[in-house]
C-alpha cells in the first residue's frame, strides 16, 4: 500500500510541479521564486513522511488537534510547518511548540497571545497577516482575516511583539464581495497592499496565496508561497 501511495504522491507532485514551473515561466519568474506548501489537513504523518522523501520541505495544517501529534510524529524530518488555518488564542500555547510560521493573523489579541507564548517556549514566530479581500473598513471577513486597512496597524503590532517577526501577508480568493470568481483580481489586490507593507517592514516579503485551484493565478500575480492540498494528496472521501 505504502508503495502505492508513494507512486502516487510522487505523481501528483509532478503534476502541481509542473502546474507551477509552467505559471512562473508565462509570469516570467525565476521557478525558485515561489515555494511549494503542501496542506496535509486529514491526511496521516505516514503521508508527510513520504512526502518529505520525495522533497517536500514545507508542510501546512489548519487545525491545532490534527497538527500537534502529525509535527511530534514527523519531529525527525527536515521540515518547515507552516499553520494556516484560524487560530484561536486558547491554542497558541500548543501551535507555538512546533509552529515556524503563522498565516492566519488577524487580530491585535492573536499577537498578544502569541507573543507570550513564543517568549515562554524560547521560540520566534514568522507571521504572516491574513488579509480578508471580502471584509468591510476594520472589520473580519468570514473566514478570518483583516480588512486591508487594519494591516498597518497589526503589523506594527507585530513588528513590536516580543518572539514574533512580521514576515508578510496571506489571503484566501473570497468567495463573495467584489473579488468572487476574481482570484486574479483578488491576489493583484494583495500584491499592492504587500508593496504598501514592505514600505515600512523591508522584510516583510513574503505572500502566501492560492491554491490547488487557482495557484496560476496567484504566481501570475507575485505570490512567492502557494499552499496546495488536494492536488498533492487527493480529496479525502466525504470531505466535498
Amino acid at each position: 500500500m505504502t508503495t502505492d501511495r508513494r507512486t502516487q504522491l510522487a505523481d501528483n507532485l509532478a503534476r502541481v510541479e509542473e502546474r507551477i514551473s509552467a505559471a512562473c515561466a508565462a509570469a516570467g519568474r525565476g521557478r525558485e521564486e515561489v515555494t511549494l506548501i503542501v496542506v496535509t489537513k486529514t491526511y496521516p504523518a505516514s503521508d508527510v513522511r513520504l512526502l518529505a522523501d520525495l522533497g517536500v520541505r514545507h508542510v501546512a495544517e489548519n487545525r491545532d488537534q490534527d497538527a500537534a501529534p502529525k509535527a511530534a510524529e514527523c519531529s525527525d524530518l527536515p521540515l518547515t510547518w507552516h499553520f494556516v488555518g484560524q487560530l484561536q488564542t486558547n491554542k497558541v500555547r500548543s501551535v507555538v511548540n512546533y509552529a515556524d510560521l503563522v498565516h492566519s493573523i488577524d487580530r491585535e489579541r492573536l499577537v498578544t497571545s502569541l507573543s507570550a507564548a513564543a517568549v515562554r517556549a524560547g521560540r520566534k514566530l514568522d507571521c504572516l497577516i491574513q488579509v480578508a479581500l471580502d471584509a468591510e473598513s476594520g472589520e473580519r471577513g468570514a473566514r478570518g482575516g483583516i480588512a486591508p486597512d487594519g494591516v498597518p496597524a497589526l503589523a506594527d503590532a507585530l513588528a513590536a511583539a516580543e518572539g514574533l517577526r512580521p514576515v508578510g501577508l496571506m489571503t484566501v480568493a473570497p468567495l463573495t464581495g467584489p473579488y468572487e470568481g476574481r482570484a486574479r483580481g483578488a491576489f493583484d489586490r494583495l500584491m499592492e497592499i504587500a508593496t504598501d507593507l514592505r514600505a515600512v517592514h523591508p522584510a516583510a516579503n513574503m505572500v502566501s496565496a492560492g491554491m490547488s485551484a487557482d495557484l496560476e493565478e496567484a504566481v501570475a500575480a507575485g505570490a512567492t508561497h502557494v499552499r496546495v492540498g488536494s492536488a498533492v494528496l487527493g480529496v479525502r472521501p466525504g470531505l466535498g
